[in-house]
């Protein structure tokens, strides 16, 4: 199952385990239990402290195996073969168990510990998926922390009747006792502050106490992260308010356009920013989302409010809050979003295998969307609401020439349809003949573009008409003090290396308002 090298990877990583662990198989007749045997055969060859054993009569879904530390009620399991985007969770998971130190803030590992009561979580992923591994490692260091969590990750392309049965059209999704808890990426802070209902009011009271900021970024993106690492290396006090830290890059797949870095994904990218501000001692604030903006005249600070109560103070404010997938505005969308309406075809693309699907937008990532999803399902109809598509042309040479894709150009989507339950169709109107059409479909893919982060500013800060906050050459907005950068600012072409550049430059423009603004 595993080739030469992944052994030798794997190998050096074992070395690392303190106890004994044992892999437990439930296996069928399947060919993918065949597969997940000779995983496990493999796996238990390369440490003397892995033993395996099947239990062929386990009341459990087959095929799966769990991961228990020997002579302890401390485990995993895993309802999947975990290679892909979850071979890491499957490597840590095996570290994790047999002793290895988990890398959690110790405030979260905490926190943790004292939970009461007993969790029964069910994750359902795909292999495919690049937000489902934080899901999954999350949860499993978890559940090693405190027994009474038990955790489960269910590869839906493997259980399809189960994720028909429970109407799953998304991933990651999250039971937990039986009830969906949550869908999408989500860290151990994150999910603890669901487990926690009191966290959030104890973390608002400790925040508003903090002395104010000299520079207080809101945001944690690209732009957010260079800011406060040139501000944080100017021996100046600095702090980072984010929603969640990493920002619309945790949801990116590939980025092979950050110049010496050939190739990365966002989920590694992230964590690489966040290593970086931290390594200069900024306080990080996650989990925190900013509500409003406000400038004392007699003092000059700015007060940023959060939706948790908060009240942070700093003597400049960087505002560096990124942008979210822009949705149709179509009756039915938000009321089908992850019951078929999606918004990441690698995420979710494997759960809509065999049917037919609809993309949105005839850009590069509607195209791109379009290309990825036709090797999975059975077709693809792309609507584009201009007379052309606006891809690179390789693009839609490529688009073009696959047998199981439609394109529709010059159409307006103007209804989602459903069930209650999940998508069943679109409502379209041909622009040029005013024809309305219905097409029975099992999926919509929404990839129309970006909107700013920017609602919460309206009436503080000058906005643009399409809501980003308008900024000068130096990234100084309409208030003083108070600068921007990235996606949610005016500055043309939204890559991440022009977000990290101007994150930059507002810091050293904010220390240049600080010298010069100070008594």
């Amino acid at each position: 199952m595993l080739d030469a090298d992944s052994k030798s990877q794997l190998q050096g990583y074992l070395a690392l385990l303190k106890q004994p662990i044992e892999l437990v198989a439930t296996l069928d007749d399947s060919p993918k239990a065949k597969e997940m045997q000779e995983l496990l055969q493999d796996i238990a060859s390369l440490s003397d402290l892995i033993s395996l054993r099947e239990d062929p009569d386990a009341a459990v879904r087959k095929p799966s195996f769990a991961i228990d530390r020997v002579g302890t009620d401390i485990g995993v399991r895993f309802a999947a073969i975990p290679m892909g985007h979850e071979f890491t969770s499957l490597v840590l998971a095996l570290l994790h168990v047999g002793g290895h130190t988990i890398k959690l803030d110790p405030a979260t590992i905490e926190q943790t510990k004292a939970l009461p009561g007993h969790y029964d979580f069910e994750i359902y992923m795909s292999l495919t998926c690049q937000n489902c591994p934080d899901v999954v490692q999350a949860l499993n260091s978890m559940s090693v922390i405190n027994p009474r969590i038990r955790v489960q990750t269910i590869d839906g392309a493997l259980f399809q009747d189960e994720v028909t049965e429970r109407g799953i059209m998304a991933v990651p999704t999250v039971f937990l006792n039986g009830e969906v808890l949550f869908q999408g990426r989500s860290s151990a802070e994150e999910i603890l502050a669901k487990l926690d209902t009191g966290a959030e009011a104890r973390t608002a009271s400790q925040l508003s106490e903090k002395d104010p900021f000299d520079v207080l970024i809101v945001g944690g993106g690209p732009a957010g992260a260079a800011a406060a690492v040139y501000a944080a290396r100017k021996g100046i006090r600095t702090g980072v308010l984010a929603e969640r830290f990493g920002g619309q890059v945790l949801d990116t797949m590939s980025i092979e356009n950050y110049i010496s870095v050939l190739e990365t994904d966002g989920p590694k990218f992230a964590a690489a920013l966040e290593a970086h501000t931290r390594h200069y001692g900024v306080d990080i604030m996650n989990l925190q989302k900013a509500e409003s903006l406000s400038r004392d005249e007699a003092t000059g600070l700015v007060t940023v409010k959060t939706a948790s109560g908060a009240a942070l103070k700093g003597r400049t404010v960087i505002l560096s809050t990124g942008a979210r997938w822009r949705s149709m505005g179509v009756p039915g969308e938000q009321e089908y979003r992850n019951k078929g309406v999606t918004y990441c075809p690698h995420c979710d693309g494997p759960l809509f295998r065999g049917k037919r699907v609809a993309v949105i937008g005839g850009g590069n990532s509607g195209v791109e969307a379009a290309i990825d999803l036709a090797g999975v399902v059975e077709h693809v109809t792309l609507f584009e609401f201009m007379p052309t598509l606006r891809a690179d042309a390789v693009l839609q040479r490529k688009l073009e020439s696959l047998p199981n894709v439609d394109i529709l150009k010059n159409v307006q989507v103007t209804e989602v349809q459903g069930n209650g339950a999940q998508v069943t169709g679109i409502v379209y109107r041909d622009r040029a003949t005013e024809q309305v059409h219905e097409l029975a479909l099992g999926g919509v893919f929404v990839q129309i573009g970006l909107v700013p982060n920017t609602d919460f500013l309206k009436g503080t800060v000058n906005l643009s008409r399409t809501g980003e906050i308008e900024v000068d050459a130096r990234g100084q907005t309409s208030l003083p003090g108070v600068f921007a950068a990235g996606d949610c600012t005016t500055v043309p072409y939204k890559q991440i290396i022009i977000a990290a550049g101007e994150g930059a430059k507002a810091a050293l423009a904010a220390f240049d308002h600080l010298i010069r603004t100070s008594a």
